[in-house]
């Protein structure tokens, strides 16, 4: 996964952040099927919202950071207690990013 440039981030914050939670991520924490909704998530709408658990802040970037590499997604951004995740469908991208 290669890294968005800013512009490219900035669009895909705005995108995100009309977004309802699609994924809440409980107090059993990052669970195989967790991952399996995500990432059918992540297929049928390349930007997904992830409601992530209270726990402190740098415990939030931890886990999203996680799902991120497991999902082989972007972590665009955390904002409280949720998190966005971008990856483009690999035949057919639905979101047309700004040129760098």
């Amino acid at each position: 996964m290669h890294t968005q440039s800013g512009k490219q981030r900035r669009y895909l914050r705005s995108l995100g952040h009309h977004l309802r939670a699609l994924v809440l991520l409980g107090k059993a924490g990052l669970t195989e099927n967790v991952i399996l909704q995500i990432e059918q998530n992540l297929v049928a709408h390349e930007l997904v919202k992830v409601k992530l658990p209270k726990v402190l802040s740098d415990e939030r970037k931890s886990i999203a950071e996680n799902v991120a590499q497991q999902t082989h997604s972007e972590l665009i951004q955390i904002v409280g207690y949720s998190a966005i995740f971008y990856r483009p469908h690999p035949e057919k991208p639905k979101i047309t990013l700004p040129r760098r």
